[in-house]
């Protein structure tokens, strides 16, 4: 038992040593492999999710790319090699942290609880937890939600904000897990939650590439606040300086802003539709004066 004890605590101290050098130096690792590997979200319109062709696209894939463009250009490897990794809110984290990708372009809120684990480039949008609902339902806050069910993803901020006020007032939710928020919508759809607590844009770009979008709406107050940016590994000064460089840089060009324009006041893939969802003050606000702080 003494000799397993040993065994069990050199093993606990080697991973404790190399978990850093695998997250540490993400420039160096990109380099030497030739590729870049890039998560990436399936149904978070319109910031990260797949087209008619199956291929990912969306504002936070056009904002990585300028990463990695500038990659290309500074590493001095014009056939630098593009991996797409698919991600979930459950895995999105975990495959950070453990270099498994190098960024994480998506819907991710920066809070200082997952600062912990992984690191953030500057702020890129900022959204809060909202309620999804049929119109028909008469739901309109979450205090109508007593006693009802209720779809959440698993592993988001909207479900901890949505529990959080649950145990609070002693609301008596019973709360349906999803995988995603495809799979959240649909609960909704078909009558099996009555509602879905998610960040506003991510419920109109759901409602917008719905079959029937004059069925659902979005109410009640803002339940959360949070900050989205791109997700990169923790504690690697060269490759966080590198990228928000990048993407201070398009604030600073004003060319952050025909981003935005081409993904939320114009018409997007595969239906055509437009959001129209104006930038916000706060986002102007971070745009003008960037920052990683989180929530």
């Amino acid at each position: 038992m003494k000799r397993f004890a040993t065994l069990v605590a050199a093993l606990i101290a080697c991973a404790a040593l190399a978990a850093p050098a695998t997250a540490a130096d993400t420039l160096k690792k990109i380099k030497e492999s030739g590729t870049i590997t890039i998560g990436h979200r399936d149904a978070s319109i319109p910031f990260s999710y797949l087209d008619d062709k199956q291929q990912p696209i969306g504002y936070s894939m056009d904002l990585c790319m300028k990463i990695v463009d500038a990659l290309k250009s500074e590493l001095k490897m014009p056939n630098l090699k593009v991996v797409l990794n698919p991600v979930t809110s459950q895995t999105r984290i975990p495959l950070i942290a453990n270099g498994s990708i190098d960024m994480e372009c998506g819907s991710t809120t920066n809070s200082v609880e997952r600062q912990k684990q992984v690191g953030f480039v500057v702020t890129t949008f900022i959204t809060g937890t909202k309620l999804l609902a049929k119109k028909s339902s008469a739901i309109k806050s979450y205090k109508d939600l007593k006693d009802k069910a209720v779809v959440v993803t698993n592993g988001t901020t909207n479900e901890r904000a949505i529990k959080e006020l649950d145990a609070k007032e002693n609301l008596g939710m019973k709360f349906i897990p999803s995988k995603d928020h495809a799979e959240s919508f649909l609960s909704v759809d078909s009558g099996r939650a009555v509602a879905f607590p998610m960040d506003d844009i991510l419920l109109a770009g759901l409602i917008n590439n719905s079959k029937n979008p004059a069925d659902f709406e979005i109410v009640g107050a803002f339940l959360s606040h949070d900050p989205y940016a791109i997700m990169i590994s923790k504690d690697d000064p060269a490759f966080k300086k590198f990228t928000d460089g990048v993407i201070t840089g398009l604030m600073k060009s004003g060319e952050i802003n025909k981003i935005y324009s081409k993904w939320f006041e114009s018409p997007v893939p595969p239906k055509g539709n437009n959001l129209k969802f104006p930038m916000s003050d706060g986002l102007k606000e971070a745009i003008a004066h960037p920052n990683d702080k989180g929530a």
